[in-house]
C-alpha cells in the first residue's frame, strides 16, 4: 500500500508556542503549572503535560492562590482576564498571536462606532473568548442563512472578524453575503485569516487527488481537524478522523490502494507515525511526502519565561 502524507501537516506555530509555553514554566517554577481549558485540543499532549505536572481546569476558581496559571491558545475572555487579575494569580498567556490579532481587530472596529460581526462556530473556546475580549455586541454567523437573517440596516456601518481556525474556503461564501447585504463594511486583509489553517486545507485537497482513502489524526473536539476530513468527504475521497492509530479500522481500507494522511494543527507528528505503524501491521507499507508549501513561522514566548 502507498501512503501520501501531506504537506504542510500536524502542529502550527500557535500551537508548539502554546505547549512550550507550559514546558517551560514547569520547569522555571516548578509543579505544578495550572491551565485554564485544554493548552490545544489533543488528548495526547494534554495527557503529556499532566504527566510533567500541569493541572488543567475549566475555571479560575479551582486554581490555588498563587497558583502560576496558563491561558490556553484559544484565548480568554477579558472577565477571566479581570477575575485572575482580582486574585493575583501569575498568568502566562499562551494565547495564539493570531488570535489577539483577531481580539484587536474587533476592538478598533468597535471603537470605531462598527457593528461588528463574527464569523465562527457557536460555544468554540475562542469564539467564546473573542466575544468576551471585545467590549460591544458581537454578532455571531456561521452560515450564509445567519447573514440573511441579522437584523440591521442594510446601510449601518458594520464589520466583520473571523475565528483563526476556519480558513480562506471556509468563510469566502459567507464574507461574500455579507458584502452584498450591507452597503458601509469593513474587513481584515485576507492575509490576516490563519496560514495554518489555510495551508492544511490546500495540502488536503492536494493529497485527495492522488489516494482512495484520507486519514486525519486529530481530536474529535478539534475544529481544524474536523474541518479537514470534511474537505476530504466533500471532495469524494472517503475520509476519517482517528485520535491515534488504535482508532484504524481495516475495513476502510479493504479497497484502498493508496491512503493519504493528514493531522490537524494540534495533532503531533508521533501520531501520524503511531497511524503508520498501524497501517503496517495491516501490510506491507511505503511511505512519501507529497511536495507542499513549507512553513517557518516561530512566535515569540513571554518574556518572563525567556529571561535568563
Amino acid at each position: 500500500m502507498e501512503v501520501f502524507l501531506a504537506q504542510p501537516r500536524g502542529f502550527c506555530a500557535g500551537v508548539v508556542r502554546a505547549i512550550e509555553i507550559v514546558e517551560r514554566a514547569l520547569q522555571k517554577y516548578g509543579p505544578p503549572v495550572y491551565v485554564r481549558h485544554e493548552i490545544v485540543h489533543n488528548k495526547y499532549v494534554v495527557e503529556s503535560l499532566k504527566k510533567k505536572g500541569a493541572i488543567f481546569v475549566e475555571d479560575l476558581s479551582e486554581v490555588p492562590a498563587k497558583a502560576v496559571t496558563v491561558f490556553s491558545a484559544h484565548g480568554v475572555a477579558k472577565s477571566v482576564e479581570e477575575e485572575a487579575e482580582a486574585r493575583d494569580l501569575p498568568v502566562l498567556n499562551a494565547t495564539c498571536p493570531l488570535v489577539t490579532k483577531v481580539h484587536n481587530q474587533g476592538k478598533r472596529y468597535i471603537s470605531r462606532g462598527r457593528a461588528l460581526i463574527l464569523i465562527g462556530h457557536a460555544g468554540h473556546p475562542e469564539v467564546e473568548g473573542t466575544m468576551g475580549q471585545v467590549p460591544g455586541p458581537v454578532l455571531l454567523v456561521q452560515s450564509v442563512q445567519d447573514v440573511a437573517e441579522l437584523r440591521l440596516p442594510t446601510d449601518a456601518p458594520v464589520a466583520y472578524i473571523t475565528q483563526t481556525t476556519l480558513s480562506v474556503d471556509d468563510t469566502r461564501d459567507i464574507i461574500a453575503a455579507l458584502q452584498a447585504k450591507f452597503t458601509d463594511i469593513q474587513g481584515p486583509d485576507i492575509r490576516d485569516i490563519c496560514y495554518a489553517t489555510q495551508n492544511r486545507q490546500s495540502a488536503v485537497r492536494d493529497l485527495s487527488k492522488l489516494v482512495d482513502v484520507i486519514l486525519v489524526v486529530g481530536a474529535a473536539n478539534s475544529s481544524n481537524s474536523n474541518r479537514l476530513r470534511e474537505i476530504g468527504t466533500e471532495v469524494g475521497v472517503a475520509s476519517y478522523l482517528v485520535a491515534d492509530g488504535s482508532e484504524l479500522n481495516s475495513d476502510w481500507l479493504k479497497d484502498a490502494k493508496a491512503v493519504g494522511i493528514t493531522a490537524g494543527a494540534s495533532a503531533p507528528e508521533v501520531l501520524v507515525d503511531d497511524v503508520i505503524e498501524a497501517l503496517r501491521r495491516i501490510g506491507p507499507v511505503s511511505v512519501s511526502v507529497v511536495p507542499g508549501r513549507e512553513e517557518n513561522i516561530e512566535f515569540r514566548l513571554p518574556a518572563e519565561l525567556t529571561a535568563g
